[in-house]
């Protein structure tokens, strides 16, 4: 990034100052090598998102942050409705409430290696992944209707898991405000035999090993010990989510032009949240959510068939589930005084601090765990959220390494079954629908994620807790 664009305020901090047609200052969180690989469009997003009307705080980009459609991925933003504040779609991406999903197993790494090779077949044939997967569960528009409502709490209530998962998931797996009839048709579509499937690209399940303890005292809270097999899933809510998107959009384009909203780029779309349009998105987009929370554990249920028949002496129970591709609806202190905000992360995860009363009772005394998704062939890392992010970054952390180098690009630089053999050298099983979808994927694709949550835990958006190693990763 041009160093012109951007001033230092601290060691990881850079501040974008308030010019021209910008509400408020920007904020990027950064050590001195991320922000030098960043893209110069990182900054252009993040003060063009500062132009959109009731923006409050700042306009901040997290360690992760590259370039998106209209805000850059790892952009967090807060809206006050009150003050003309608007919801854009491009500022919670296209794969709604994609998240992180961690899980115990209650296996060392001793228990499991000696049956590796077998679960990772198993797990492959039993849970539907890559582009266009369909699972077992076809439903109808009107069954589709209540997991869009119900979320995780619909999938638990048809036997894919246990009432105490419900704990562990954020909004105990149900968000409210949901408004299915806000959903098009096409979308319901795409997703009526989508439930219960990975998808492609970066998603990914995942069998880790926690090789490294930071905190104790918070590791053991979230009951994790070094030798741990932990299982991890990445996805969101597949075609329903990414055709929400696309049909805001159109119509938040209209809107804005309607509310005589001047954009910075056509890209940052969005209507007033007390507008028709931002009313209807925001119930589309939280039935996206529940669609990703109820997808999420179906998978986990897909998980634990499998682990029953091939290891019946494991024991899968969920540590926490949390997405990074929302609008919440929170309350914040912004200039001492406490606000209800529309707050945007795309790309970035919510990070509550200790004493925080939304969150589990076994978590409440050290904070929320946040889950950091690596790249396949990298480390994966559980944080947990601090008190000083709260009024850091709106209580928001990083969400994963952050992509460097373009899917394109990746697919002229790598090839799949070379990727296969790098990693299966160093003790990783991959299993994948495609030799594409794995070049894409590359690694060497991605940032350092290791100093991606260096500089979280140093800046104080969320302290580092377990590092987790992959032993096997199904992709699509």
């Amino acid at each position: 990034m041009d160093r012109k664009l951007v001033k230092r305020r601290d060691e990881y901090r850079w501040l974008i100052e308030r010019t021209g047609k910008m509400h408020v200052d920007g904020l990027i969180f950064a050590s001195e090598s991320l922000i030098a690989e960043m893209d110069d469009m990182v900054a252009r997003q993040v003060a063009n998102v500062a132009c959109l009307p009731g923006i409050v705080g700042y306009s901040y980009a997290m360690p992760d942050a590259h370039w998106g459609y209209g805000f850059c991925i790892g952009g967090v933003a807060a809206f006050d409705p009150d003050k003309g504040g608007v919801i854009s779609a491009g500022g919670v991406g296209f794969d709604i409430a994609c998240g992180v999903r961690t899980m115990h197993t209650g296996l060392k790494e001793k228990d499991f290696l000696p049956h590796r090779e077998r679960i990772a077949d198993a797990l492959f044939r039993h849970i539907p992944a890559g582009v266009g997967s369909t699972g077992k569960i076809a439903l109808s528009i009107p069954k589709l209707d209540e997991v869009l409502a119900g979320g995780a709490v619909w999938a638990v209530q048809q036997g894919f898991g246990t009432a105490d998962d419900l704990r562990f998931i954020e909004s105990g797996g149900r968000v409210a405000g949901a408004d299915p009839s806000k959903v098009s048709d096409e979308a319901k579509k795409r997703q009526r035999e989508e439930m219960g499937t990975l998808g492609s690209g970066n998603h990914y399940l995942e069998i880790q090993k926690v090789e490294e303890i930071y905190d104790p005292q918070t590791a053991a809270a979230f009951g994790l010990e070094e030798g741990d097999i932990k299982i991890s899933i990445h996805c969101g809510s597949r075609g329903l989510g990414h055709q929400i998107g696309t049909d805001y959009l159109k119509k938040m384009a209209t809107a804005a032009r309607e509310a005589g909203i001047e954009l910075a780029e056509r890209e940052l779309a969005c209507a007033p949240l007390k507008s028709e349009v931002g009313r209807s998105y925001l119930g589309a987009m939280r039935s996206g959510i529940n669609c990703a929370l109820a997808n999420r554990q179906i998978l986990m249920h897909l998980v634990r068939e499998v682990f029953e028949k091939e290891m019946p002496g494991a024991q899968i129970r969920l540590l926490y589930d949390v997405s990074h591709n929302t609008c919440q609806e929170e309350e914040h202190e912004i200039d001492g005084r406490l606000c209800r905000l529309f707050v945007h992360r795309k790309g970035a995860t919510r990070a509550w601090g200790p004493g925080h009363p939304g969150l589990p009772a076994e978590y409440r005394s050290v904070g929320q765990p946040v889950l950091i998704g690596g790249t396949m062939g990298t480390a994966s890392y559980i944080l947990v959220g601090t008190k000083e992010a709260e009024s850091l970054s709106l209580s928001s952390s990083c969400h994963g390494a952050g992509r460097q180098m373009s899917r394109t690009a990746a697919t002229k630089r790598w090839h799949g079954k070379e990727i296969i053999r790098n990693l299966q050298g160093r003790g990783i099983l991959i299993r994948s629908a495609s030799m594409r979808g794995l070049a894409e994927e590359a690694p060497g694709a991605y940032k350092d994620v290791s100093e991606v949550v260096e500089v979280s835990d140093k800046a104080g958006l969320a302290r580092k807790v377990a590092k987790l190693v992959p032993l096997v990763c199904i992709k699509g």
